[in-house]
């Protein structure tokens, strides 16, 4: 009977020789540990932002609660308090939606702009890694071919 090759050897050669360069694993691990810090940066800001604008105006609308609930003398003056109040809760309403737009937009912009630059670092970084690995695969075949020999 025929015994079947062992190709354990072989194949630890290969592995052996294939270049395998674990700087660039960590250096593609740090930029994206980078990015995940600038980008946890701008949510954090735009939920404090969002904070404070949504404290102010639940500060304003009590504020203007209270009024709404003092004893007027005329009946009337119930019915114009209401609409006062109505009016102005409108109001800080649409300068409210319009405060987190702007809060909404920034983190947006700074968003396209931080996945622009990471695309761009990645881009380079994947080339340069790409060139190395065509060198350092080339140069192991030239190797691995005078072996045979």
């Amino acid at each position: 009977m025929q015994k079947t090759q062992d190709f354990t050897k072989v194949m630890q050669d290969m592995a052996a020789n294939f270049p395998f360069d674990t700087k660039a694993y960590q250096e593609s691990f740090k930029s994206s540990a980078v990015l995940g810090e600038k980008m946890t940066k701008v949510a954090l800001e735009a939920a404090e932002k969002s904070n404070e604008i949504t404290s102010k105006w639940t500060k304003d609308a009590l504020a203007r609660v209270g009024s709404l609930a003092k004893v007027k003398d005329e009946p009337a003056d119930y019915s114009k308090a209401f609409s006062d109040f109505a009016s102005a809760a409108a109001e800080m309403a649409a300068e409210n939606i319009a405060a987190f737009a702007e809060v909404a937009k920034k983190a947006q912009m700074e968003t396209v702009e931080l996945m622009l630059a990471a695309g761009k670092e990645m881009s380079e970084d994947a080339t340069a890694a790409v060139k190395k690995a065509q060198t350092e695969v080339t140069a192991a075949a030239k190797k691995a071919a005078a072996a045979v020999k």
